[in-house]
């Protein structure tokens, strides 16, 4: 007798393996992030002409660097003044790197895409393995930077590193999944006008950034060469730059908005002029800061970008909310404008932060600060752009109204299915009456409302006439019966009356030409 034993679940479903198979994406993800950062600060050590420490301080500061791009705060130990001192100034540019690993790794494990089929985690495993087997690397590199020049702040390293972790295992799930969105069409359209806010305000603010640091290109350069004189330093300062370039856009459209951002605790600046007295250090990107004083018509223009964009979002709510009641257009409006405000915030908070202590310890825009105006911005322009958009829609152009028309003719009736009535024709004239006269004849109208008596016309010179013999022998002419032609075919006005006698044939009541008319009547 043979028994069947069941298989091990690791061989059956293999959920088990798909889960370990996903902790090792998300650690391979974070060993990606980080041996790519550590490549390029090995190979700026390596072309400095004065390293400070050897390459145990450039592994240390390709950890700091990795986790800074986290979210998390460093703590810079080596100050002239001898006291720690936090940065936590995000380059944003690096941000995407290990975000676009997380979520990539996230991705592969449900959806690989290489046509093989092989055993995968549900969505919930999936996004928990990830995400673990990151936080695992992560905790291990935030140990490590313990012991280096920038060790990590442990209050935001378990805070923000979770966050940023759990946020792009999560879009990596959503994108595998197919990017489903709410069942509710008014929270679809909200969260795609909110999209489209935001990276219009994005993309205002750094064009607002750009022309500012052009108009300054000078001083930005002399900023430049005067940080580092070696080309290596140079092109170490252009790679920052470059990394910050994403923050100069948050910060040129919170500026742009109305509450502007921070140049240290004793200075903003906001379209209607520079207050206080800025803390600035040199670098390139600040020498695209506003002057001191007033503002002018040039800095007041940035306050279209924001307009721009909150109209463009009312826009795409409007078009969405043709067939809706303007109650929930206008809300649909509102909360795009929410979703709007919090990413803004988000993004804001992401953007600045402390570059040191007392007056360094702020920098760049207020996150509540810039959330609330973009949500003013939205609700005050936007739901009304949304009502407008969505009024226009549904309006009838002129050409498509309906006109009055006439009632239609009722439809023809075909000859052959209803016979057409016969009049009584009148009296036939008296015998040796003028040959031309005209005779009337009763004829057969084929449903016709129109003139049922055919008048024979006299024959002219040139018709046909025919003659009939004269009773009295005479050989007068008298113009034989002949119908003459009528109109087309049109719907009877009444029933026939003889519709119902199979053996009716309307001819056999035609008058005859030699029959004598009936008798006068009695006089006297």
């Amino acid at each position: 007798m043979t028994h069947v034993t069941e298989p091990h679940p690791l061989v059956q479903g293999g959920r088990s393996a798909a889960l370990a198979t996903a902790c090792v994406r998300g650690a391979v993800a974070a060993g990606l992030g980080l041996g790519a950062l550590a490549v390029l600060v090995i190979a700026a050590w390596i072309s400095s002409p004065y390293p400070d420490s050897g390459p145990a301080g450039a592994l240390h500061v390709a950890a700091g660097i990795w986790l800074l791009a986290h979210g998390v705060d460093l703590v810079r130990t080596d100050t002239l003044s001898g006291l720690p001192a936090p940065l936590g100034v995000v380059p944003l540019l690096l941000v995407a790197l290990p975000v676009w690993l997380v979520h990539r790794a996230a991705r592969d494990t449900l959806d690989p895409g290489d046509g093989v089929v092989r055993p995968r985690p549900s969505p919930g495993g999936a996004f928990g393995a990830v995400a673990g087997g990151y936080l695992l690397v992560a905790a291990g590199v935030v140990v490590y930077s313990e012991s280096g020049p920038l060790p990590a702040d442990l209050v935001t390293a378990g805070l923000w590193l979770p966050a940023v972790v759990t946020g792009a295992a999560g879009t990596g799930v959503w994108t595998a999944l197919g990017r489903p969105l709410p069942g509710q069409r008014q929270a679809t359209a909200a969260l795609r006008a909110a999209g489209l806010g935001t990276l219009t305000l994005l993309a205002g603010g750094a064009v607002a950034a750009a022309v500012s640091l052009v108009w300054h290109a000078a001083r930005a350069q002399a900023s430049l060469e005067g940080l580092a004189g070696e080309w290596s330093g140079r092109v170490t300062v252009l790679l920052l730059v470059l990394a910050l370039l994403p923050n100069a856009a948050v910060w040129g459209a919170a500026y742009g908005l109305g509450p502007g951002f921070t140049l240290g605790t004793g200075a903003l600046a906001t379209p209607l002029g520079l207050v206080g007295d800025p803390a600035v250090p040199p670098f390139p990107l600040f020498a695209a800061l506003p002057a001191e004083g007033r503002g002018t018509w040039v800095h007041w223009a940035t306050a279209a970008v924001p307009l721009v964009a909150a109209a463009l979002q009312g826009r795409l709510v409007g078009r969405a909310a043709r067939t809706w009641a303007a109650r929930e257009a206008a809300l649909a409006a509102f909360g795009a404008a929410w979703g709007c405000g919090a990413a803004v915030a988000v993004l804001a908070g992401a953007a600045g932060g402390p570059l040191g202590t007392g007056r360094l310890s702020a920098f760049g825009p207020v996150w509540w600060q810039a959330g609330a105006a973009a949500v003013l911005w939205g609700a005050g322009a936007g739901v009304p752009v949304a009502l407008g958009v969505r009024a226009w829609g549904r309006r009838v152009p002129r050409s498509e109204r309906p006109r009055p028309e006439c009632a239609p003719a009722p439809a023809p009736v075909p000859a052959a299915s209803a016979p057409a009535p016969v009049l009584p024709a009148p009296a036939a004239p008296a015998m040796g009456a003028s040959v031309g006269a005209p005779v009337t004849v009763g004829v057969p109208v084929a449903a016709s409302p129109g003139p049922v008596d055919a008048v024979v016309p006299e024959a002219a010179g040139g018709e046909e006439t025919r003659t009939a013999p004269d009773p009295d022998g005479g050989d007068a002419p008298h113009p034989a019966p002949h119908p003459a032609p009528h109109p087309a075919p049109r719907p009877a006005p009444y029933a026939d009356p003889f519709g119902d006698d199979p053996g009716f044939e309307p001819y056999d009541y035609l008058p005859a030409a030699w029959e004598a008319p009936p008798p006068p009547p009695p006089t006297g």
